[in-house]
């Protein structure tokens, strides 16, 4: 098969990897790509946005098979141009994408299926917004309505943070995505995210793991897009996870359905559990980054065989192969993240580390210069490592991180307290 993945992050870096491993693939083009995956892949300069552009060079380059990484695209419908086409592609279409892309529409879905979910309620100017918040008092969670890079989500601890996230959103920080703003109960407990194919009928879970979205140790300061992830997630039970995929995920396909958008890719359910009751926070229909780098390490070439099911609607007839082991991957990102940073700084000691199935550093905001990896992003690489036990894991990945000359990078040493 000729393969085309869309996107240039941690999280494509390992797709690409697992995808190699599989004897279908025969070539693997990358758009638009890293410094790591151009190591193992061709790289494509390609507008991931624009569906006309994509479709056109899946048909020059004779591509049978379109894996879309980041929630971009699919929000803007590439993956139906490519349907249209009769390219096989796995990601959702972009009504289907809505669940990522609109909290409300996601809140709607929740409504209608009695998926257990956080109380809440909608709206499109501040004044009403704020009064609403001095009634309920806080903790309370704010969210712009739209895809927002991961960063639309302010949970305020005091009612000043929340108001002035009203007047954020509503000023424009946001972009179109705060146009309209969703305010939520803060929900107690401690979050999981689960993992699972759908093809438009059936679903298959692949597996859990926990982010570390806070950018300090201990789950302190700013929120960032992941510090590190672990996988699988002690918190999230076999009980427990019966039970979200029959209260929260089985329900939700169905009503996807009814409504006639019915949802193929990946369902990636951010949870919160107390009492052994999974309650929904958000969904995304992209894999979680850095989640998907534990999940592709554990998963390996099997992963290519899972997502072409689902996207040929088979998942019926497949099952996950899963190893008794732990991964864990821990972020390194530029100093100054999640706030402003220095892009072009060179990273050395790469060469020197060994990539295998239970050691790799997968490449999120890099770009090669003249021989030279340098950083071109907020999270620039994520170590990773699979082993019998995460304390096993753990070590190991921080003993690569040892190896790595990059003094303009910073990380967390707590990756997976929770769990250890």
């Amino acid at each position: 098969m000729n393969i085309l993945i869309l996107g240039s992050g941690g999280r494509e870096h390992s797709l690409a990897w697992a995808v190699m491993q599989n004897p279908k693939c025969d070539r693997l083009i990358v758009a638009p790509g890293n410094a790591g995956i151009a190591q193992i892949a061709d790289c494509a300069t390609l507008d991931i946005e624009n569906g006309g552009a994509v479709v056109s060079f899946a048909e020059e380059n004779a591509i049978d098979f379109v894996i879309i990484g980041p929630e971009a695209p699919l929000a803007t419908g590439v993956a139906d141009r490519l349907r249209e086409a009769g390219v096989l592609v796995f990601g959702p279409s972009a009504d289907a994408a809505q669940l990522e892309a609109s909290k409300s529409f996601t809140k709607e879905i929740c409504d209608a299926s009695n998926a257990p979910t956080a109380a809440y309620a909608r709206f499109t100017e501040a004044a009403p917004a704020k009064d609403y918040i001095r009634k309920q008092g806080a903790p309370i969670v704010v969210k712009a309505d739209g895809l927002a890079a991961g960063k639309g989500v302010i949970v305020a601890m005091d009612e000043k943070t929340a108001l002035n996230a009203i007047d954020d959103m509503f000023s424009g920080v946001f972009g179109g995505a705060g146009a309209e703003v969703v305010i939520e109960e803060f929900m107690e407990g401690e979050e999981a995210s689960l993992f699972v194919l759908c093809d438009g009928t059936e679903t298959l879970s692949i597996g859990t793991a926990q982010d570390h979205k806070r950018v300090g140790e201990g789950d302190t300061g700013l929120n960032t897009g992941g510090m590190g992830a672990y996988s699988p997630a002690p918190v999230l039970s076999a009980e427990i996870e019966a039970r979200a995929m029959d209260e929260i995920i089985r329900p939700t396909i169905a009503e996807m359905t009814k409504r006639g958008m019915p949802f193929q890719g990946v369902l990636y359910a951010g949870l919160m559990i107390k009492d052994g009751q999974p309650r929904l926070v958000e969904y995304n229909v992209r894999f979680g980054d850095p989640e998907c780098q534990v999940l592709m390490m554990r998963l390996g070439a099997q992963v290519l065989d899972l997502l072409q099911a689902a996207a040929e609607g088979r998942l019926s007839e497949t099952q996950v192969n899963w190893a008794d082991d732990h991964a864990i991957t821990v972020v390194m990102a530029a100093k100054g993240y999640p706030g402003a940073y220095e892009k072009g700084t060179v990273i050395k000691g790469l060469d020197g580390i060994p990539e295998d199935s239970r050691n790799m550093v997968f490449h999120a905001g890099t770009k090669a210069v003249d021989g030279q990896v340098l950083a071109s992003g907020g999270r620039v690489l994520n170590v990773t490592a699979r082993a019998d036990t995460l304390q096993e894991a753990k070590d190991q990945a921080y003993a690569m991180i040892e190896d790595i000359d990059w003094p303009e990078g910073f990380f967390r040493s707590d990756i997976g307290w929770r769990a250890l």
